[in-house]
């Protein structure tokens, strides 16, 4: 079977297996839609939240991040690994002992506040519609890159089957699903880098290969990577262009933005106690430290395979028959344009401008030595699942790396349709609105809202071909979460003397700041010379979240402290053992 084929197998294939798993876990109750029953075992939890913690973020955009940014990628390995170990270990024991699986839920009760919960919807709904613009963008990717479908019917397809276990499933459908997309994931990311490993060091371990000697020479990979990228006018791979406090801000929005992450949150609710709960945490580190140790590995070797393929070749026309040109460039002595170029090109993700007018592409950084300019623009969200056609593996591989990068997408948007599903249902209808609704009645409305949401992330989606690269677009959602539900949910659980009045004042305070930086400098003309102390819009989260939590403790301190009960609850929620399951209105 040629790579067409073999790619619309895997799709198929998998695609079947996640809407089989959706009929088969049919919710058939509340508790099922919302947090699975609580009966998922501990190790199937930590793969499903492996799977909805691995977005298209990590699957598709975070290598090719590392790739072109070298050492300066590395805040996002860093920040979502740092920041999955805070929430496992910092809050979700404690969001578990407390006994309410959405974070507007815990806002509400802990704040004894409907206002507060209401601006926690907000906050959640700002939070998973930016996060889920970045999933339907990576949908549209894979789609358009090797289906030859339009990035929107892309969209249009994967919501529908987003739609199918969403809607039918609920949280119990979504988790089985996700355990299966991590094991198509983790295969489809792990099984190239090992080829590619081991046909550029030698090296089956590309954890070990990437650092160790490329093949035939005494040279180690980034070394030589080193060599080749300044050679053309391009920073050291090893080095970086952004400052210190960028990158720190960067890696810490990521960090204390996991933290407040509501999809995250809800699957330590779907296990039957905080200690099952604290055991898939464990289990989830696990299985994201299998792509996360991969991921620095692939970038290197992406942009290594890049240079090598790209530069210095000869460009072929569209309306030219490729196989003959290819031939006769060849017999001349030259280079020519690969063929997995043109195809890429196809969809707008890869372009190339003769500017020289010389007919061959050159791939230059900024201080190139020979002066000339740069002619490639690639868009980095696309080396992951162009890596196996650059390396030239079997087609099977490549279908494989297709599947997996749709599985990271669909997972965590999955996950996130479950946050927007419950905030609308469960916390503005139910707690807030109609609390006399029945459980039936509730029901439908999940449903309903479920759907709604699948509709509106594939309108989102439409327009996410316009939007920077994935990883930064989930950049911005973990900068929204780290500056409005951090902070009152870490003040909710570890100071007593936070009250409603603080925890509105720090969540509109954490939502409106972030918000308007991140508008004002990616999309209304603001430009990196007016960065505030040089943070860039994706760490800016970071410094918000101080503003946040020194508005909230300081109103908190102004107002009337919260009712004796409220103090008690939160000093029962930090003894292991007890289950609280109270409402405070």
């Amino acid at each position: 079977m040629d790579q067409t084929l073999w790619t619309y197998f895997f799709v198929i294939l998998t695609f079947g297996i996640y809407i089989g798993i959706a009929i088969w876990a049919r919710a058939g109750s509340t508790n099922e839609f919302y947090v699975a029953g609580h009966d998922v075992h501990p190790t199937l939890n930590g793969m499903a939240t492996g799977a909805d913690w691995m977005s298209a973020a990590s699957f598709l955009s975070m290598a090719g991040l590392i790739a072109f940014l070298g050492y300066g990628g590395s805040v996002y390995l860093m920040g979502w690994t740092g920041g999955y170990v805070l929430l496992a270990l910092l809050l979700a024991p404690y969001l578990r002992e407390f006994g309410k699986f959405t974070v507007p839920d815990f806002v509400g009760d802990r704040y004894y506040s409907k206002l507060a919960r209401v601006i926690a919807v907000i906050c959640a709904l700002m939070v998973s519609f930016t996060y889920i613009a970045g999933q339907m963008k990576g949908v549209g990717v894979a789609f358009s890159g090797f289906l030859g479908v339009d990035f929107n019917l892309g969209i249009f397809i994967g919501s529908a089957i987003v739609f199918v276990y969403a809607v039918w499933g609920g949280m119990k459908g979504i988790t089985y699903t996700q355990v299966a997309q991590y094991v198509v994931m983790i295969f489809a990311y792990t099984v190239p880098a090992i080829f590619i490993s081991l046909i550029i060091t030698g090296n089956a371990v590309p954890q070990l290969g990437f650092v160790g000697n490329a093949v035939g020479t005494d040279v180690s990979m980034l070394e030589k990577l080193n060599t080749v990228l300044t050679d053309l006018g391009f920073p050291e791979y090893t080095s970086t262009t952004k400052s210190k406090i960028d990158i720190f801000c960067i890696t810490a929005a990521l960090m204390f933005g996991t933290a407040g992450l509501p999809h995250v949150i809800i699957r330590f609710f779907t296990v039957k106690s905080a200690r099952a709960a604290r055991k898939s945490a464990g289990w989830a580190l696990v299985f994201i430290a299998l792509l996360y140790t991969t991921a620095p590995a692939v970038g290197a070797f992406a942009r290594m395979n890049f240079v090598e393929t790209v530069n210095e070749a000869t460009y072929i026309q569209d309306g030219e028959d490729y196989e003959a040109r290819a031939a006769e460039i060849i017999s001349e002595g030259g280079k020519p344009v690969p063929a997995w170029y043109k195809d890429w090109e196809k969809t707008g993700l890869l372009s190339f401008e003769d500017k020289n007018q010389d007919g061959i592409m050159q791939y230059r950084g900024p201080n190139a030595p020979d002066g000339l300019e740069n002619e490639v623009d690639p868009n980095r969200d696309i080396f992951v699942l162009a890596n196996p056609q650059i390396a030239e593996l079997p087609g099977w591989v490549i279908g494989l790396v297709v599947a997996g990068g749709l599985a990271a997408a669909l997972s965590t948007a999955a996950g996130l349709l479950m946050v927007i599903s419950s905030a609308v249902s469960h916390d503005l209808l139910k707690r807030t609105l109609t609390p006399d609704m029945t459980e039936k009645q509730e029901m439908l409305a999940a449903r309903i809202a479920a759907a709604a949401a699948v509709v509106a992330a594939g309108l989102i989606g439409a327009f996410a071909s316009s939007l920077p690269f994935v990883a930064q677009v989930v950049a911005f959602a973990f900068g929204i979460a780290a500056a409005s539900l951090f902070p009152i949910i870490f003040l909710g659980i570890f100071w007593k003397r936070m009250n409603r009045e603080g925890a509105i004042a720090a969540m509109l305070t954490g939502l409106i700041s972030t918000v308007s930086y991140i508008s004002y400098f990616k999309f209304m003309g603001g430009t990196e010379a007016g960065w505030w102390f040089g943070i860039s819009p994706e760490g800016i989260g970071f410094a918000f979240m101080w503003v946040s939590l020194a508005v909230g403790m300081i109103v908190s301190l102004v107002t009337a402290p919260p009712p004796l009960a409220i103090q008690i609850l939160v000093d029962d929620i930090r003894i292991p053992g007890t289950v609280k399951d109270k409402v405070y209105e």
